[in-house]
């Protein structure tokens, strides 16, 4: 009879998968593991249970051991890095000697490898052709992007390693051409994992989270809150038989969720604030300019990050020394000298400048102490003054986003409230139209 923890093993190594990113600039820090999280996203949408992720250096004795350690409690390993012509590309022969298993070369690589040369008539070089070799038995992985090819190999009885180039580009083209195929084709899954991201502003992490508890101890969907600079997101996760039940699934949780936060819900998955702004101004064929001082154009770097946004856009004023503001923003000296340059008096003297400007129907300007200089005890650092100007609005307010914040935290901070109040503006002028 088998014991629980045998048959828990059983099931891992059946079902369960782990990533295993090879690199020492990976833990150095000089890049960001992007492959691990893309990864992990196709896997979740393959279904297929996702157990553990390992970073190893450029060093073949710790990676054999994470190799060896991995196929002992897991039905598939992907590995990402190590695989090219350099010497630090250890990932193929380590695999291959973990298992005691010779290498050997392949000749429709060493083809492919001759037919990408740009001089035709130049030789591979032996580090070039070092790609071609695999550990025998293996199936291979064709790089159509680039040149070092990863493998499909089952060196022991439920147990298969995938291999990846470190490229992310590389990495994503022979996954989706090759191995989700032969993930699906394997039924490594009995159930399929969908989930749908929910994005708030003007609320916090907690308060979001008090206003759904019964949501947050939910088993199938789950329901999970996470926090960045200025946002919340929501992901509801469910599983399923196929993608029509997942979706039953999260579509009654999600529209609980609007209708718990209204307005402060502005989007879901890759829509972004300043998408929604693009597609609110392009429907009501208007226009918008900016004026900034302490964001140093990061509205206007938002707004342009959309395809076509000159439709709606048409440019700004970086005011960021008083002299700017009063000569090319009109905004008078003697208010600046009253008031100051971070006040209520101040931005709705730029917002109204800048439309008059550039003959826009929306304006927006923001003036603050960004720091970790320039505060007060009447005006601290972490103090933003914002003003929009719309056809038939204009509301001016000041955050106090506390001294205690980096100043490119105040910036990134100051730009999302400044676009989330110009989305709230834009749908209440639509609403009484």
């Amino acid at each position: 009879m088998k014991t629980t923890k045998e048959n828990n093993n059983k099931n891992k190594q059946l079902y369960g998968a782990e990533i295993l990113c090879i690199g020492s600039e990976l833990l150095l820090g000089n890049i960001v593991n992007t492959n691990a999280k893309w990864l992990a996203e196709k896997l979740a949408i393959l279904g297929i249970a996702h157990f553990r992720q390992t970073v190893i250096g450029d060093n073949p004795v710790r990676l054999k051991e994470a190799i060896l350690e991995a196929s002992n409690r897991t039905r598939i390993l992907i590995t990402t890095g190590g695989l090219g012509p350099t010497p630090d590309d250890i990932t193929t022969k380590a695999i291959a000697e973990a298992f005691n298993t010779p290498l050997e070369q392949n000749r429709e690589i060493l083809i492919d490898l001759k037919n990408k040369l740009k001089d035709k008539n130049s030789r591979l070089s032996e580090s070039q052709r070092k790609q071609s070799l695999v550990p025998k038995g293996s199936k291979i992985i064709n790089n159509n992007t680039g040149t070092a090819p990863g493998i499909i190999w089952s060196p022991k009885k439920g147990f298969t390693i995938l291999t990846f180039p470190g490229v992310p580009s590389e990495l994503k083209d022979m996954w989706r051409k090759y191995a989700e195929e032969w993930l699906i084709n394997n039924n490594l899954s009995s159930e399929i994992i969908s989930s749908k991201v929910l994005h708030f502003a003007g609320i916090t992490e907690s308060s979001l989270a008090d206003k759904i508890p019964h949501l947050l101890s939910q088993k199938n969907p789950t329901v999970a809150t996470y926090a960045s600079t200025g946002e919340v997101k929501v992901r509801i996760t469910a599983k399923g038989y196929n993608l029509d039940q997942t979706h039953q699934f999260i579509e009654p949780i999600e529209k609980e969720l609007i209708q718990l936060t209204g307005l402060k819900c502005y989007g879901e998955d890759n829509e972004t604030l300043e998408g929604l702004i693009f597609k609110l101004l392009l429907k009501r064929q208007e226009t918008i300019a900016v004026a900034e001082s302490c964001t140093g154009g990061g509205i206007a770097s938002k707004l342009t990050k959309i395809s076509g946004s000159s439709k709606v856009f048409y440019g700004g004023v970086i005011a960021y020394n008083n002299l700017i503001k009063q000569e090319i923003l009109d905004v008078p000296e003697d208010i600046i000298n009253t008031f100051g340059a971070v006040s209520k008096q101040v931005v709705e003297s730029m917002a109204k400048g800048v439309q008059k400007k550039f003959k826009v129907n929306w304006a927006i300007s923001v003036s603050g102490i960004a720091g970790p200089t320039g505060g007060s005890n009447s005006k601290p650092v972490g103090l933003v003054n914002f003003c929009i100007k719309g056809p038939k609005t204009l509301i001016s307010w000041e955050e106090r986003f506390g001294s205690n914040k980096t100043r490119e935290d105040i910036q990134k901070l100051s730009v999302l409230n400044a676009l989330d109040r110009l989305r709230l503006s834009i749908l209440m002028e639509s609403s009484k139209s």
